[in-house]
């Protein structure tokens, strides 16, 4: 990491000569502290949604939800708002592809998207019934990925090839960092709030997480700088937005299987991260489960810190496939730890595990992602792997149902069934992403 911050790299950039029509290389520097710039504001997404979704939502539900059915909420809720996520960051990021602009084709909505959450995420905390915490959630989904699909554009925008791999984990790195770094101070916030039922927790728990975003929109805004989009370089934004969702899986079939692989993948972590609270809570019967949820998500950060940029680096020298596939292996042993040890350390020690192959895979799928998106389509195709990150979200959620129905034929059952789910996914998922082939030029 070091070596990061002692050097800075040189590449070959390219503008179009307004004489000729063609390209002209210019000399173009990315300095280490512009992988901080374009990537501070995924990290504070990863404060806020790690915090809403691992302990805020949960424990909200529990006041509009019986003990029966409260995976079945938390699933439905949860579910509802990943469609959310793949229905608005295409047509964001769509739109972002052809913005014209003096601040740049992504700014503007991370801007928009951010001062929209802000007016949303209140609702949360006002929410007096499960309809209006539904309602206030949806609407903050929607105003999250308004901002989030065009972000994700910063690296292929903005990066020198020979160093996307780096910046796919230093992006990694930084949103780890805001899913952990403050995780346990909500915990703390919530304990509090669901022990002595004072708001003013809540409110604590909820205001945090918006500082932090607004603070990073600002400084995105200020930092990140884009070279505007000249009027007429790109179809017709009607064009590309009926063509949104639209992936050429004959041009481009790596995508396709990147996508389903991603998909699997994803879906295990997401099942661990959704239902931590509830399976600690009535197996483990821990008398603290929001703060031991904390601890765990702590350590799963730990460890993925500790994993995620050399992935990085070992994937731009190794090829992105065997890093994900070690990943995968990596978290099925994570699971398996749960089966022979359902106790504080044995959570523990399933973090530490699953940190190392979250890190491992975060920052070699997403360089991948980076490798097969077309050019002049960076946007849409990353936001596009939305619909397996989100997708993800949306399938793993109705995990929910299924644990509240095998729990009710025998107690905990739900739960194991839970754990052999997230065993077949990060198997699947680890051998999809063998027919993956990087298209020649790129």
């Amino acid at each position: 990491m070091l070596c990061l911050w002692l050097c800075y790299y040189r590449t070959q950039d390219c503008r179009v000569c307004p004489k000729t029509g063609r390209k002209v290389a210019t000399e173009r520097v990315f300095r280490p502290i512009d992988y901080v710039k374009i990537s501070i504001f995924g990290a504070a997404i990863a404060v806020l949604w790690p915090s809403l979704h691992t302990l805020i939502i949960p424990l909200r539900l529990l006041e509009f939800a019986s003990e029966a059915q409260k995976n079945t909420y938390l699933g439905l809720v949860t579910f509802t708002g990943s469609i959310i996520a793949v229905l608005i960051q295409p047509l964001a990021a769509t739109l972002s592809d052809r913005f014209t602009s003096r601040l740049g084709r992504r700014r503007p909505f991370i801007l928009v998207g951010t001062l929209l959450a802000l007016l949303f995420l209140p609702g949360i905390g006002f929410s007096y019934s499960f309809v209006f915490l539904f309602s206030s959630y949806c609407l903050l989904q929607v105003a999250t990925n308004i901002a989030q699909g065009p972000f994700q554009a910063f690296i292929p925008d903005l990066v020198p090839e020979k160093r996307k791999g780096v910046a796919s984990g230093i992006k990694s790195l930084a949103e780890i960092l805001g899913a952990v770094a403050f995780l346990r101070l909500v915990a703390f916030f919530m304990d509090n709030y669901s022990t002595e039922g004072d708001e003013m927790w809540l409110w604590m728990a909820l205001g945090f997480p918006g500082l932090i975003l607004l603070v990073a929109m600002v400084a995105t805004m200020l930092t990140v700088k884009e070279r505007p989009l000249s009027p007429g370089v790109q179809p017709s934004t009607r064009k590309a937005m009926l063509g949104a969702y639209k992936i050429d899986a004959r041009g481009h079939p790596g995508f396709v299987w990147f996508l389903i692989s991603r998909l699997f993948i994803l879906m295990a972590m997401v099942v661990l991260q959704t239902f931590a609270l509830y399976f600690i809570r009535d197996v483990i019967h821990h008398p603290n489960p929001a703060g031991v949820t904390a601890d765990l998500m702590i350590t799963v950060g730990i460890f993925l810190l500790l994993a995620v940029y050399p992935a990085g680096q070992l994937s731009d020298k190794l090829g992105r496939k065997p890093i994900i596939l070690f990943s995968g292996l990596i978290g099925i042993a994570g699971i398996a730890v749960l089966f022979l040890a359902r106790t504080y350390s044995g959570i523990l020690v399933c973090g530490s595990l699953l940190g190392l192959s979250s890190g491992a895979f975060l920052s070699s799928n997403w360089a991948l992602a980076t490798d097969l998106v077309p050019p002049g389509e960076e946007a849409r195709y990353l936001a596009l792997t939305n619909i397996a990150t989100a997708g993800a979200g949306a399938l793993a959620r109705l995990t929910g149902p299924a644990i509240d129905f095998f729990n009710a034929q025998q107690l905990g059952l739900g739960y194991s069934v839970m754990l052999l789910i997230c065993i077949f996914y990060f198997l699947l998922g680890s051998l999809l992403v063998l027919p993956v082939r990087k298209k020649v030029g790129r």
